[in-house]
């Protein structure tokens, strides 16, 4: 910078000694094109290709002076949103939360030193694809209130993520993964298991020895939900939504023989009269079957001969009936529009 305000000065000495514009770039070795820019831009280089320093850039001294001040004795235990609003009552101002932030960071002085653990960010799980029935199960276990306040029963249910079909459920007065464990090996004597892929959370009865033991020998993957994230497994939790918010459901059960007859009617109408949104209003059992192919066929006739009928009443294409032939559980972002449409 300095440089070129020094050839800037010589340039205009000499023009202003009588010397033509050519011939004084020509003794400094510059072009007239250059002079001219350099003489016209008095706020720097304006190419893009040119390295910059931000006018706000914090100086050295002025980093130094952060550090010093985070780790002197008053303050090496606050945070800089602390200490910013510390020396703002005390009428000092020195940098933002996010500039002390940064300078700390750029120091390595951002090292967790509490004595809990430093939290860890949990990968997402992996995308599970379904493209027909008994590939992908997800499962969990939901409280079901009772008479005596603080106590509940506890409905273990397992769902078949492409059809919906509640595929087993058992209501019992305690959380055990023993439990679950012999819930799906009886699930294994309906339909063979072997290569599907089972997803849950992170709960200890689903993470349990005996749960892992029984899942090795079914020959089922496991997968886990990230820790306190209920949107990895959706499709289990908005059936107990459904099942909860259904007319009829009891504010709490009085037996636990009453609780599974309520669930029990409540799984027969799930599967075999719920007119599932989420797969194109057919019922889970009629998809399991596949006799859902047919139905929306019909519909699908029906709409467009309705239109033939009165074409000036449709000003664009009839209502989409067609089949969904894949379902994504955390599905990968180029198949979530996919997973929202199933």
């Amino acid at each position: 910078m300095q440089e070129r305000q020094r050839i800037l000065e010589l340039f205009d000495e000499a023009v202003q000694s009588g010397a033509r514009q050519s011939k004084a770039c020509e003794i400094l070795d510059m072009s007239t094109r250059t002079i001219n820019r350099w003489a016209e831009n008095t706020a720097g280089d304006k190419r893009s290709s040119a390295k910059k320093q931000p006018i706000n850039k914090m100086s050295q001294p002025e980093e130094e002076q952060i550090v010093s001040i985070c780790c002197s004795e008053r303050f090496r235990n606050s945070t800089p949103n602390e200490i910013v609003a510390i020396l703002a009552e005390e009428g000092e101002y020195i940098a933002s939360e996010s500039t002390m932030y940064r300078v700390l960071r750029k120091k390595g002085l951002l090292t967790h030193r509490a004595e809990s653990k430093p939290g860890t960010k949990s990968k997402k799980p992996e995308e599970l694809k379904a493209t027909g029935p008994n590939q992908v199960l997800s499962w969990d276990i939901t409280y079901l209130k009772t008479i005596i306040k603080g106590q509940f029963y506890y409905l273990y249910l397992f769902e078949d993520v492409w059809s919906r079909l509640i595929a087993a459920w058992e209501v019992h007065a305690y959380e055990s993964g023993d439990v679950a464990s012999e819930i799906l090996t009886r699930l294994q004597t309906q339909q063979c298991l072997s290569g599907v892929h089972l997803h849950s959370d992170n709960g200890s009865p689903m993470k349990s020895a005996t749960m892992l033991a029984t899942l090795q020998k079914l020959g089922v993957s496991p997968s886990f939900s990230r820790p306190q994230v209920s949107n990895d497994n959706p499709y289990t939790e908005s059936l107990f939504r459904t099942l909860k918010y259904n007319v009829g459901y009891p504010r709490s059960f009085e037996t636990i023989e009453q609780a599974r007859q309520w669930v029990a009617k409540f799984v027969h109408w799930y599967n075999n009269e719920h007119r599932h949104s989420k797969i194109k209003y057919v019922t889970p059992m009629q998809r399991h079957t596949g006799e859902d192919k047919e139905i929306l066929e019909k519909r699908k006739k029906t709409y467009e001969a309705a239109r033939r009928k009165n074409p000036h009443r449709w000003s664009s294409n009839i209502r989409n009936w067609n089949h969904i032939d894949t379902v994504y559980l955390n599905p990968a972002d180029v198949h979530k529009e996919v997973s929202k449409a199933a």
